[in-house]
């Protein structure tokens, strides 16, 4: 049976929740066709969140690696294609750190692609109905630093890994002038995501490209 270890961000910015949190904990001990998730909490800070998930992959040995975290302004669950080399953040994270175009590993390559099959993943929430699309950005905060972190350190393992951003709770969106999801939702992509992880040893070609 496969192992499949899910992170979620602890709550960030002033919110009291984070969706990628309450999700994936909701989806700990859930059993899979030939698999099984296991999940942990990553704190939203520059010096720690690399460290914690890296522990938690000595701990767990998992076969795959899904990062999660809460994408504001985004109205789908979006794998994440790339991460790149560069911590430039917008607002300071939950230690204070509030680096500007810093590099996230001295000397360390531009970018890590996902290793996850990213357009497997969108195809298969798709024809489940629910919204999903190939993200070509995970931002410069803690979601990328850690994409990159925990890429570079699994470079050399067969374990594959990627991150997925997903939209905010409704009650994150009160105001009305953000795109929300439900929690019972985001919780059901993610399952078929991690479903979609172990049935596609290969991506499937299909477009996820965008104009602009």
């Amino acid at each position: 049976m496969k192992k499949i270890l899910m992170t979620g961000f602890e709550p960030f910015g002033g919110e009291s929740i984070n969706p990628a949190l309450e999700a994936v904990k909701l989806l700990d001990g859930v059993v899979l066709n030939n698999g099984i998730i296991v999940a942990h909490q990553v704190p939203v800070t520059r010096f720690k969140a690399i460290e914690v998930v890296i522990e938690a992959i000595k701990y767990h040995q998992p076969d795959y690696v899904i990062t999660v975290g809460q994408a504001s302004g985004r109205a789908a669950i979006t794998p994440e294609r790339i991460a790149i080399n560069m911590d430039d953040f917008r607002i300071a994270d939950n230690d204070g750190n509030q680096p500007i175009d810093q590099p996230i590993i001295m000397n360390g390559p531009n970018a890590y692609f996902s290793t996850l099959p990213i357009k497997a993943i969108t195809q298969a929430l798709q024809q489940q109905g629910i919204p999903c699309q190939v993200s070509n950005t995970a931002g410069t905060f803690v979601c990328n630093h850690l994409f990159y972190g925990v890429q570079h350190y699994l470079r050399y393992t067969q374990i594959s890994h990627g991150f997925i951003h997903i939209p905010l709770l409704p009650q994150q969106a009160t105001f009305g002038d953000q795109p929300s999801m439900s929690l019972d939702l985001i919780v059901a992509g993610l399952k078929i995501a991690a479903q979609a992880v172990i049935d596609n040893a290969f991506d499937i070609p299909l477009s996820g490209g965008s104009i602009c």
